[in-house]
């Protein structure tokens, strides 16, 4: 898989390059990343990439021009503009698919045929999820563009993105760190990439337990599938610190104990910090039972001040 990365700040991604399992998975061949310097496409002695935005307002805008030719460069040419979705009656906010549904963005990620899935990451795209690195991991090439200031002149996005990418509600500077989080979100989904496979699956938004293939060499497994919830907590050596001890499910050796153990961990855990995960996970009905009961002394993340603001 390879990655291409447009940004007016190139030296930026050394140390990110350079450091960590993604080293490791440059040098073995498994993922390739470009970075392209944006400022190489500009015709100026200024090397101007950006200007002020028609209608007025603060900031400037990432000017179109530089951007189509370094896109050209990538062998990416403009196609018409995207197609408007039809104006309904029916009330905007009813759809059969959840939003956030792994079934939703596999809908609405596919990538052409015979092109390179050109992404922009901005602060207005759709939220970047496991689901959408788990599909990103799939492609063979993904150029990820960079906005800058107050964003990128809109027709770039109309004739050359796939789609918008934000990786949470809030402003940053630019789309760096946002490329920085997508790649490394993705790349560690591709096979060879994680020294143990199962290290990606046995997480936070992994797969659901069903799906996994379980219990290796008639040994039971002791890890749960979290099935979209949050991942369970972990402990390690020494069996004390700070006076708190190791919960003792996990130190008496019987792998059907642990596994009850972490799976009620994560059901707390996403009660606790994340409750809108639950509406789309796979859970059983021993899951569900096991959620009443925590339900019942354990009340769901306070929507606190800061949250609001």
């Amino acid at each position: 898989m390879r990655f291409e990365i447009i940004t007016i700040f190139p030296g930026f991604f050394s140390g990110f390059l350079e450091n960590g399992i993604l080293r490791r998975a440059l040098a073995e061949g498994l993922v390739e990343v470009g970075v392209h310097d944006l400022r190489a496409f500009t015709h100026d002695r200024h090397r101007t990439v950006d200007d002020r935005p028609f209608g007025g307002g603060e900031g400037m805008v990432l000017k179109p021009q530089p951007i189509a030719e370094a896109l050209a460069a990538l062998g990416v040419e403009p196609r018409g503009p995207k197609a408007q979705p039809e104006e309904s009656t029916e009330c905007q906010g009813t759809t059969s698919v959840a939003p956030n549904s792994p079934l939703h963005e596999e809908r609405a990620l596919a990538p052409a045929q015979d092109r390179p899935t050109v992404i922009l990451l901005s602060a207005q795209g759709r939220p970047f999820i496991q689901a959408v690195a788990r599909q990103i991991a799939s492609m063979d090439r993904v150029i990820l563009l960079c906005g800058r200031y107050e964003g990128v002149d809109e027709r770039i996005n109309e004739l050359y993105c796939d789609f918008e990418l934000s990786i949470g509600d809030y402003v940053l500077s630019g789309g760096e760190l946002a490329a920085a989080v997508v790649i490394d979100a993705a790349m560690r989904l591709i096979p060879g990439v994680l020294g143990n496979e199962a290290s990606s699956e046995f997480e936070s938004f992994g797969a659901a337990d069903a799906a996994i293939t379980t219990d290796a060499e008639g040994v039971p497994r002791s890890q749960h599938g979290s099935g979209g919830l949050l991942d369970y907590p972990h402990y390690t050596r020494p069996a004390e610190f700070g006076g708190l001890k190791v919960p003792e499910p996990l130190v008496n050796g019987d792998h059907q104990a642990i596994r009850r153990w972490r799976r009620e961990q994560q059901l707390r855990k996403t009660l606790a910090n994340r409750p809108d995960l639950l509406e789309n996970a796979v859970l059983s009905k021993e899951d569900c039972k096991l959620l009443d009961a925590i339900r019942k002394i354990q009340p769901a993340c306070i929507d606190t001040e800061w949250s609001k603001s």
